[in-house]
């Protein structure tokens, strides 16, 4: 598989452990990819659910992707500030056909005025029981979800002052050449 350029538009898949298809965002233009990172914006795109629901997202979002750490990050770009919703996720794989991840339920929701929320833990729970997931499966998650808030509380990555205003001048810039 052919690394997406910046420009690109890419779809992403998120699955369940089951190994069902949860969630389909279509149009994500990609705005940086490295060795490690794919980093995206998405607009009012076309997003379709499990049970073929399908929807339009209602804000201009950017996506952080990374190999290694088990979250992805969405930060939603509000007329009161951004806000964040971040899944505890496998570290995406790319394909012909998508960036695609496991979606492990429990998320993180970062407020405009900076406050914390973890969310779905009791979907979290009754999934682990259904799906069996393992204790290093748990382990992981439970580490991971130390990291994210580690790198909300210390602003990393797209927690940082200025990320924001970066990504969304590149992909307005990306929008205008294309």
């Amino acid at each position: 598989m052919q690394v997406p350029k910046e420009g690109d538009y890419i779809a992403i898949q998120s699955y369940k452990h089951d190994g069902h298809l949860h969630r389909t965002w279509r149009d994500t233009m990609v705005l940086k990819t490295s060795e490690n990172e794919i980093i995206g914006c998405n607009d009012h795109t076309l997003v379709t659910e499990s049970d073929r629901r399908r929807w339009y997202t209602h804000e201009t979002a950017l996506v952080y992707f990374h190999r290694h750490y088990w979250f992805n990050i969405v930060t939603m770009l509000r007329d009161n500030g951004p806000s964040y919703y971040c899944n505890l996720a496998t570290p995406f794989v790319l394909d012909s056909e998508a960036l695609k991840y496991i979606d492990y339920d429990l998320d993180i929701k970062v407020f405009p005025d900076g406050e914390i929320r973890l969310l779905d833990v009791d979907e979290y729970a009754a999934h682990r029981h259904l799906w069996h997931y393992s204790d290093t499966i748990d382990d992981i998650l439970k580490y991971s979800t130390e990291v994210l808030i580690s790198w909300i509380k210390k602003q990393k990555g797209p927690f940082s002052p200025g990320y924001v205003e970066l990504w969304q001048r590149r992909y307005q810039e990306l929008l205008h050449h294309a």
